[in-house]
């Protein structure tokens, strides 16, 4: 094996030395030991110095990646002899210089790529949701059925993904496919017999037995995600098919009603079901957009560990955006006339807006991931979108059916 001499600076300022001066002769060290030099630490930080033969290699504490490179081609172009103190600081601070900038070319240009997709996919989905919710029917509770299909499909992946496993078993795969088909058929059980109790407490009972009954060693964890993806997935969501289908009432005091097109349903188009809606959705996008933006602009104190990005002051703005949507909405629908009523349904919608979003976190938290599909580029999957909207649907359902008289007509 070939004689080694290996010289070493570590955190100190580097010492004049040839090479020639490490070449093997009886009168240097045995090829085992290492010879180490130093000094006193100066500036010269993090530098780090290793010859071993031929071989040079310099390393930097911090970004290595690009400024160690620099530093190797001084090296290899200048004699160690000729490096001093004051060209290696020189040559480290462009090093930290260039990684730096280009770290945040990088990392802008990847942000303004992110920003661009979310504002163009997000007004492409602003602007489908509106055309359905218009629309109204079997095309809104179409539209529902399929987001509730893919929502539980991604509802039970995460469910069986290596976070959430780890602690638990998951149902078994075609119990979770059944489960997802069965979610998608409750919003058009929803419209066509007005209700859904009894057809949400038949499947469940007829999932757990399936649960029950399968080989192995049956277990309380694959019971419980089963049913509440049931309940989450599948039974939240059809009260906004109540709501917009089931709220028949006509809104007579609606400026938009006596200008809208017959062949499109004419004034009795506009019923209650559609304004609440409507205001409802709208309620939820300010909340989302403000609690963003407040939470860039002013967000100092996290809310919860569950979501480590929201920030109260986030949640304050995003709560006033939405009250004073619902109310601008309420001047403009002339629904509902008072102006108490427009302020409660703008603090429901936003409360369930929170509480959906943070319920959706805290599953994927513990799912180890960070969105919970790639469906939509930008925003990541179905459940990432519409986790605002799951809870507040009942929400609106209950307070306009019971709280308002008369629909709030």
């Amino acid at each position: 094996m070939a004689t080694t001499s290996c010289f070493q600076l570590h955190r100190c300022s580097p010492i004049p030395l040839s090479l020639s001066s490490s070449c093997c002769c009886p009168c240097r060290p045995s090829p085992s030991k290492t010879l180490v030099l130093t000094r006193p630490r100066s500036k010269l930080g993090h530098l780090d110095l290793l010859f071993d033969g031929n071989r040079r290699a310099l390393g930097l504490g911090r970004n290595r990646a690009s400024a160690s490179r620099r530093l190797i081609a001084v090296a290899a172009r200048a004699g160690p002899e000729q490096l001093g103190e004051d060209n290696a600081h020189q040559e480290v601070h462009k090093g930290h210089k260039l990684s730096m900038n280009e770290d945040a070319v990088s990392e802008h240009q990847q942000k303004a790529s992110q920003l661009k997709k979310r504002i163009f996919f997000g007004l492409g989905i602003g602007l489908s949701v509106g055309i359905v919710v218009l629309a109204g029917g079997w095309v809104f509770t179409a539209a529902v059925a399929a987001a509730v299909f893919v929502g539980a499909r991604e509802y039970f992946e995460l469910v069986r993904s290596h976070g959430i496993t780890a602690g638990m078993t998951p149902p078994p795969r075609y119990v979770s496919r059944v489960c997802s088909v069965i979610c998608a058929l409750m919003p058009l059980v929803t419209l066509y017999r007005g209700q859904i109790d009894v057809s949400v407490t038949s499947a469940a009972f007829f999932v757990a037995m399936a649960l029950l009954l399968q080989r192995g060693n049956p277990r309380f964890a694959q019971l419980s995600s089963t049913m509440f993806g049931l309940f989450y997935c599948g039974y939240l969501p059809c009260f906004w098919v109540k709501l917009r289908c089931g709220l028949a009432a006509p809104a007579l005091n609606t400026s938009f009603g006596s200008a809208w097109p017959i062949l499109l349903g004419g004034q009795a188009h506009w019923t209650v079901g559609l304004v609440a809606t409507l205001i409802s959705f709208s309620s939820i996008i300010a909340a989302d957009t403000c609690a963003f933006l407040g939470g860039k602009a002013f967000g100092r104190t996290p809310l919860t560990t569950v979501s480590p990005k929201k920030t109260w002051e986030g949640t304050i703005v995003g709560l006033g955006g939405c009250i004073a949507t619902s109310v601008v909405l309420s001047r403009i629908f002339c629904w509902p006339k008072s102006l108490l009523s427009a302020i409660a349904f703008g603090f429901l919608n936003f409360f369930g807006s929170v509480f959906g979003d943070l319920t959706e976190s805290m599953i994927k938290r513990d799912a180890g991931v960070k969105d919970s599909g790639s469906l939509i580029p930008g925003h990541g999957g179905i459940l990432d979108r519409v986790d605002s909207y799951i809870f507040t649907g009942a929400l609106a359902y209950s307070f306009v059916k019971t709280f308002l008289p008369l629909y709030g007509v």
